[in-house]
């Protein structure tokens, strides 16, 4: 008989652990709080799939820049202070990991899991189509206003691959285009001209630019598509033991040690049992004596129609300075942008969406049509080196894939990738190894 596993939270990641375990040769079965699946952090975020830039949060500087936005009528930071250790730990945590050495090491074993997440993703292409949530490899453009920042970035660029950044790679506005010489000839480096020739979306934004880094290999998608997607295949799977709508309450030991599950309806049993209920993990993993290192970072986004009037951008764009994004995806613009640290608060804060609203009819006033654009707030969970948390915990049965913050729908295939041969007893790589709990 085959080992039953029941994964805790059927978002993107609970719902890409389930296939991976599914295919793996476990019986799944999936447990969800909400009334419908990817409801959550799931639900309406970026959309943007960057396999090359997932660089964490936590680097040097980036207190002072916090700093900085805090001041900032429209800043992407708001800090809402409150009488909760887990904030003020988490942030000490935090603090100590913005130093270039640990955002170096983190970006490399982010980048190595990212690299797994589209092999895997791109494997799932014959049992479901991509092109059905939205999928499309635009490339991505990053928009730099300061020409410093902007060198800055193409240094990092040399340091991080083999092979140097060319001498004419493209660090002021003036500068002609340069491509990294990689093998794919991936990465560009753009004056002002040529990332609006590139990007004709970009005209208002323009005369502010410094520069641009455009990716080619990077896509966009309709996540909570893609969960709906995904629980299709899911549920037509053999294995597969149904989904249960409920609420997990806790972990309790039982008899032998085994774990058993507490919720709103009944106890249940499994071999292992999988959190990845997004920051609903931290209290669940307490019940069972875990402190994860969590906490809820809040962002918001807009949706907005895009009509045959609209200068909506094709390619995936994200403002560096001002940490917005956007993304098409099928007739709808998805701006995302903020993050609050406001506790468990998921209600959208009226003057951070104002400030949004403003933020995108500077930046592409003709892009959408911003006046029927659907809000949307949620709270990503993310640990404080930006690092996920992925495989066993000291509790036979218990396993976590939790963690990625705003990388999600990004991280979520190679991680369930991960999780799953981890199940098997398979081992990671050196640096995939180091994502596991300790």
């Amino acid at each position: 008989m085959a080992t039953r596993v029941t994964v805790i939270g059927a978002g993107v990641v609970g719902l890409t652990s389930a296939w991976w375990l599914l295919q793996a040769g476990f019986r799944v079965r999936l447990l969800e709080r909400a009334a419908e699946p990817g409801e959550g952090a799931s639900y309406a975020n970026g959309g943007q799939l960057s396999y090359h830039y997932v660089s964490p949060l936590a680097d040097a500087g980036v207190p002072l820049k916090a700093l900085r936005w805090l001041m900032q009528r429209d800043g992407p930071l708001r800090f809402h202070p409150q009488a909760d250790p887990q904030q003020w730990r988490w942030l000490l945590q935090f603090l100590r990991h913005c130093n270039s050495t640990d955002n170096a090491r983190s970006s490399a074993i982010l980048l190595e899991l990212a690299q797994l997440s589209r092999q895997s993703l791109a494997s799932l292409e014959p049992q479901l189509s991509l092109h059905s949530i939205g999928w499309r490899q635009p490339g991505k453009l990053l928009l730099y206003r300061d020409h410093k920042q902007f060198a800055a970035a193409v240094a990092a660029d040399a340091n991080r691959f083999d092979a140097p950044v060319p001498a004419t790679a493209a660090i002021s506005a003036s500068a002609a285009c340069a491509i990294l010489p990689e093998p794919d000839a991936r990465r560009q480096y753009l004056s002002p001209d040529q990332a609006l020739a590139l990007e004709p979306a970009l005209a208002t934004l323009h005369p502010s630019l410094a520069g641009a880094i455009f990716d080619p290999g990077e896509a966009v998608a309709d996540c909570h598509a893609f969960c709906l997607a995904l629980l299709g295949q899911i549920r037509a799977h053999p294995l597969f033991d149904g989904m249960l709508q409920t609420q997990a309450l806790g972990l309790r030991k039982a008899a032998g040690q085994a774990l058993t599950l507490e919720t709103t309806t009944g106890t249940l049993e499994a071999d292992h049992f999988v959190l990845a209920a997004g920051i609903h993990s931290r209290a669940l993993a307490a019940s069972a004596g875990l402190a994860l290192p969590l906490y809820p970072l809040k962002g918001y986004s807009l949706s907005a129609p895009v009509g045959p009037d609209h200068r909506a951008p094709s390619i995936s764009v994200t403002d560096v300075e001002r940490k917005v994004l956007y993304a098409r995806i099928g007739d709808q613009l998805r701006v995302a942008a903020m993050v609050d640290l406001a506790g468990m608060d998921s209600r959208i804060n009226p003057s951070r969406l104002a400030s949004l609203r403003r933020l995108v009819h500077a930046a592409m006033p003709d892009a959408a049509d911003y006046d029927n654009a659907i809000p949307w707030a949620g709270l990503r969970p993310a640990t404080p080196s930006g690092l996920p948390i992925i495989g066993a915990t000291g509790h036979p049965g218990l396993w976590l894939n939790l963690g990625h913050g705003a990388l999600g729908f990004t991280l979520a295939c190679g991680s369930a990738h991960l999780l799953a041969d981890l199940m098997l007893g398979r081992p990671a790589s050196p640096a995939l190894a180091t994502l596991a709990w300790r």
